[in-house]
């Protein structure tokens, strides 16, 4: 990306997400276990994930696409699953602390976790009225 990012509120929103530019080993209860690889598309408009994780069972893929929504000032994203789910999430990286809403800033299903001292992990929740579990992703690269 090449924009100043003291003078574009996109460039810079994106950039907060920098640190997960990375491959990540995922871990938690139910055998959750996979891997995370973020990187940023050609050009740097959005930041590309690739999931390839297994838990109690299920083995999820897919890929999700996190862009700046000029209308909301959030960053926002699209997840397309192989078993043809389109999911939509909301990012935000304040700190040490990121907080992935399930839809929008207003939903009750959240992730929150925090980065390491050295940025090499990431320990959190998914919580949801009724539910939710917790994972750790560590840097593998």
């Amino acid at each position: 990306m090449t924009t100043d990012t003291a003078t574009d509120p996109r460039t810079a929103a994106l950039r907060s997400l920098d640190r997960l530019v990375g491959t990540w080993s995922v871990s938690g209860p139910d055998d959750l276990s996979g891997e995370v690889r973020y990187e940023w598309m050609e050009g740097g408009a959005f930041l590309v994930q690739h999931v390839d994780l297994h838990s109690a069972g299920e083995h999820t893929r897919g890929v999700e696409y996190i862009g700046f929504d000029e209308p909301s000032g959030e960053l926002r994203s699209h997840f397309f699953g192989t078993g043809g789910e389109i999911l939509e999430y909301t990012y935000r990286l304040e700190g040490d602390l990121l907080t992935i809403w399930f839809g929008g800033t207003d939903s009750p299903a959240r992730f929150e976790g925090r980065f390491s001292a050295d940025g090499a992990s990431n320990s959190g929740a998914w919580e949801w009225p009724g539910g939710g579990y917790a994972s750790t992703m560590t840097r593998a690269s």
